[in-house]
C-alpha cells in the first residue's frame, strides 16, 4: 500500500513530467508553456524604453509573478522526481539537479533576480539570459528533441566543419593583413581587424565597410568569397542529412509499433 505522500508525489510527477506512454501535454505542462512564452514576450518588450515608461510597474509585477511561478515549479520538480526510481533519494535529486533540463530551468530563473536596479551592461547581459526560458520548451516538443539529438549525433562532423572555417578565417585575415595593412590600415591594420572582413566575406554577408584596395588583396578576396560558399554548404549538408535520418528513424519506430499493435489484436 502506497502512502498518501507517495501518491501525491506520483500525481505531481505525472502532472509536471507527463506519462511516458501518453501523447500530448498535461494541463500543467500547457500552463508552463504559456508562462514560458509570456515571460519571454515580456522580456523582449521590456527592453523598449517607451514600454518601460508606460508599463514599468506592470512589467515588474509580471516578472515577480514569473520568478515565483518558475521557482515553485522548479522546487516541485525536485521534490516529485523522487517518484522516478532512477532519481530516488538525495543523491538521485542531486543527479537530476545537474541534468540538462534542470540546469536550463535554474538558468531561466536566476536572471529574473537582476530585473531591478541600475541598468548596467552586466545587468542587461544577465537579464538577457531570461530568453533561455525558451529552451525549456525542448522537453515538451518531440520535434525539438529529435533536432537536438540529430545535432548531438553529428557533433564531430560539425566540430570539424567549424574548425576548418576558423582556420580559413584566420588564414584569409592573415593574408589580407599582409597585403593591405599599408594601404588600408583602418580596415586591415591588424589581424583582428582583418578577421571582421574575413567573417563577413566567408559568410557571404559582405557589409562593405572593409574593402581590399590592392590588386593582390582583391584577388585573394575573390578566392575567399568562393571558399565561403563551400564552407557554408558543409554544415548545412551535415545538418540536413542528420535531420532527415532522425525523422526517418522516428517514422520507422512508429511503423514498427503500429505493426506490433496490429499483431497483438489478431490473437
Amino acid at each position: 500500500m502506497s502512502t498518501l505522500h507517495e501518491r501525491l508525489q506520483r500525481q505531481v510527477y505525472v502532472a509536471l513530467f507527463g506519462r511516458g506512454d501518453a501523447s500530448g501535454l498535461t494541463p500543467t505542462q500547457l500552463v508552463s508553456v504559456v508562462l514560458i512564452l509570456t515571460s519571454v514576450t515580456v522580456a523582449v518588450v521590456g527592453t523598449e524604453p517607451v514600454v518601460i515608461a508606460a508599463f514599468g510597474p506592470v512589467l515588474r509585477t509580471l516578472e515577480t509573478g514569473f520568478v515565483i511561478a518558475f521557482s515553485f515549479e522548479y522546487l516541485m520538480r525536485l521534490w516529485s522526481i523522487g517518484a522516478n526510481p532512477i532519481y530516488q533519494g538525495i543523491s538521485g535529486r542531486i543527479r537530476y539537479a545537474l541534468s540538462f533540463y534542470a540546469l536550463i530551468d535554474l538558468l531561466a530563473i536566476i536572471p529574473f533576480l537582476f530585473g531591478w536596479g541600475a541598468q548596467s551592461l552586466l545587468v542587461r547581459l544577465l537579464r538577457l539570459f531570461r530568453l533561455l526560458a525558451l529552451s525549456r520548451l525542448i522537453r515538451y516538443s518531440q520535434a525539438m528533441r529529435i533536432v537536438l539529438g540529430a545535432v548531438l549525433e553529428r557533433r564531430y562532423e560539425l566540430t570539424f566543419s567549424m574548425a576548418l572555417s576558423a582556420g580559413v578565417i584566420l588564414l584569409s585575415a592573415g593574408v589580407l593583413y599582409s597585403v593591405e595593412a599599408d594601404t588600408n590600415p583602418e580596415a586591415f591594420g591588424s589581424i583582428p581587424r582583418a578577421i571582421w572582413w574575413s567573417v563577413t566575406t566567408l559568410t557571404t554577408v559582405g557589409y562593405g565597410d572593409a574593402v581590399p584596395q590592392t590588386v593582390l588583396g582583391r584577388v585573394f578576396a575573390a578566392l575567399t568569397a568562393i571558399a565561403g560558399i563551400g564552407l557554408i554548404a558543409m554544415p548545412t549538408g551535415i545538418l540536413a542529412a542528420a535531420f532527415s535520418q532522425a525523422f526517418k528513424n522516428v517514422k520507422d519506430q512508429e511503423r514498427v509499433r503500429c505493426e506490433a499493435a496490429k499483431g497483438d489484436t489478431q490473437f
